[in-house]
This record gives C-alpha cells, structure tokens and sequence, in this order.
C-alpha cells in the first residue's frame, strides 16, 4: 500500500495557492473591451445641376429611301434573268422574262375574235342600209327594219368588245418582260430561271438611287426626346471622323412586337458617294431635357410612403425627403429637395440608418469625417 509522504502534500496545496492567486490578479487586471462604432460602406454621387441638352447615340444601317419589289403583272415561267445582285440599272432597262407562249396563243386568239367581229359589224351594217332603203319604199314595215338596227348595235358592240379583248391580250404579252421602273441597283433576287411565279410575286428587289438614310430602333423611353432633337449627327465606322447632318423624317407609330422599340428613319441630304447601302453607321441625337437635378434610381428609398434620398454631411448620414419630377432612363429629375453640390448615398442605401457613421468607397476614410 502506497502512502503520500507529508513533503508531497504540502507541495500540492502551495501550487494550489499560486494558480488560485494568479487568476485572482488576472481578474482584477483585465479592463472592459470596448465595442467598434459601426461604419457602413457606401458609394455616393456629388449632385451637379441638370444639364439643358443630352445627348444618345444609336447604331444603325444605311437603307434606301425608296425600295422596290418589282414582279410580273401576269405568271409564268422564268425563262431569262438579265442582273445580278448589286447590279446598276436604268429605267427600262430588261431585268426578267417569263415565257411569252401562252400569252401570245391567248393574243392570236384574240386577233381573230376581232375578225370574226368585223365580218358580223360589216354584215349588219350592209343589212341595215338595205332594210332603210326598202322601208323608205314601204317594201317592210318599220318592225323589220328596227330588228335590222337592233342587229346593227348587237354587232357594233360585239365588236368594241372583241377590240378590248384584243388590247388586253397584246398588254398581256409585254408583261412577260419585267423591266426597271426607275436608275437604281439591284439589292437582292428572289426567284431564278425555271421557277414558275404568280402574277405580283416580287422577284427581284431595286433600291434607287440618290436618297439615302440611316434606318435606326428607338428606345420607348427616348421617342418624345429624339421627336424634339434639335441637331442629328451620322458617322459611319468606315469614315468615323466625317460628321454628316442628318434630319429625322418619321418615326414608326407602333413598337416592333419582338424587339419593343420604335423604327426611325433619318435622312441624309448631304450625304456623299462614299457612303453605300448596309453600312453601319452611329447616329447621335442631342434633345433639350428638363430642368432640374438628377439621381440615379439606385439612389432612392421610399420612406413611409414618401421617396428620399441619403445625404452624406460631416461622415453621417441623413435622410432626406424629395419631390420627383419625373423618369428620364435611368435617372429621376428631382423638383426639389436636393441642391446642387450635395453628395447622395447610390448604393447601399437599405442598409443605412439615420445618423449612421458611413465611409466613401474609394476616398479616404479621414476625407469623409469618419474618423473623428
């Protein structure tokens, strides 16, 4: 049996004292950690007065003024095509034909309708003075000569009616050659040799020439600005130094269903030689805005029903109610409220309370008055 020897004892207890007296003296030394002040992160815009005129650029693409879709007035058979695509035409000049056998059978048909009228007209013509001069001698009576007369107009209308027919075949046959109906170049060809093609399909496409424009899709929320521009500019990315005037002539009246933008089409009067058809081309607008400040849509808080703003001032900041005047893209124009040189919270802005210490991301915490 093991015993603990009296100096071994009294060991144990002095160790016991010292670790009891040193977490003593710990305890009494340790001060009260002191919490950090919550400073919250934060990007800010320094308001500057609104700016009278804006300016947006658009991409677009150099289309003619005036585009056909030419097709034959009758159908037929593609026989011959005389252009190619980008080919430079004159008026009259042939583009296509189509077969002209047909129509030229229906042509000789109608030539010997018109005979056969001319015998029948030149019949009742001999008959009718034959039956006048009898009845002038009281050989008929006057009810056979009125059905000679009768038999004379029969006959004469037949035969305006043959001479119509006949008219119509022989324009007929010149439809079978489809020529250019004004100086242009071919943009593009939709049928070729051998295809049989209703009257009135277009089969080939002719962009005359002279007017040019720049055809371009408006944003909803930019057509009343580009409507009031005051001044239009074009430059094409082969010459993007060469600034050309441009005026807007129309603007669509209803959005593309797909793309939920407005067609527009500025024109181009003094446009030069260099610039082709389907070039890009980059059209800046500059248009008047409304008066008055502008903040992002980031920038704002509703705040019991009521729209605000944080405003920085000496590191801290304050939240400050404000009267929108209205949208403009992705910006809000401020009525009052806000002035000018005042520095507004843009991100961040849900996580702020008021009076809260805040530091400018990107700028020295000493400059924002944070450290004090």
């Amino acid at each position: 049996m093991s015993t603990f020897s009296p100096f071994r004892r009294s060991a144990a207890a002095v160790g016991g004292y010292l670790l009891l007296a040193a977490l003593v003296g710990l305890a009494g030394c340790s001060k009260k950690i002191e919490q950090s002040e919550d400073i919250r992160p934060v990007r800010t815009l320094t308001l500057a007065p609104g700016s009278t005129e804006a300016s947006m650029e658009l991409s677009g693409e150099v289309v003619p003024r005036y585009e056909s879709r030419l097709g034959f007035r009758v159908g037929g058979k593609i026989i011959a095509r005389k252009v190619e695509v980008g080919s430079l035409v004159k008026r009259g000049q042939v583009l296509m034909q189509l077969d002209p056998a047909d129509l030229q059978l229906a042509q000789a048909q109608a030539k010997a309708a018109v005979s056969a009228a001319d015998s029948q007209l030149a019949l009742a013509k001999a008959d009718l003075e034959r039956y006048r001069e009898l009845r002038a001698k009281n050989f008929v009576s006057q009810a056979v000569l009125d059905v000679k007369e009768a038999s004379f107009k029969a006959a004469q209308s037949a035969h305006d009616q043959a001479s119509a027919g006949l008219k119509v075949q022989t324009n007929q046959s010149s439809y079978t050659t489809l020529v250019a109906d004004a100086e242009g170049v071919v943009t593009g060809i939709d049928a070729e040799v051998g295809q049989v093609v209703p009257a009135g399909s277009p089969v080939v496409r002719l962009a005359r020439t002279g007017a040019i424009e720049v055809r371009v899709s408006i944003p909803e929320d930019r057509v009343e600005a580009i409507r009031q521009a005051k001044s239009v500019t074009v430059r094409t990315w082969a010459q993007r130094d060469n600034a050309i005037p441009g005026v807007v002539r129309e603007i669509a009246p209803a959005a593309d269903p797909a793309t939920r933008t407005f067609s527009a089409r500025v024109a181009l009067p003094k446009a030069t030689a260099d610039i082709r058809l389907g070039m890009t081309a980059t059209v800046s607008f500059s248009a008047p805005m409304p008066p008055g400040i502008r903040v992002p849509l980031s920038a704002l808080l509703n705040d019991q029903g009521k729209t605000s703003v944080w405003v920085v001032e000496k590191g801290k900041v304050k939240l400050v109610p404000i009267e929108v005047a209205g949208p403009q893209g992705n910006e809000i124009v401020v009525a009052s409220g806000l002035d000018a040189g005042q520095e507004v919270v843009i991100a961040g802005v849900n996580l702020l309370r008021e009076g809260q210490k805040v530091s400018i991301l990107g700028r020295p915490a000493s400059s924002t008055g944070a450290s004090q």
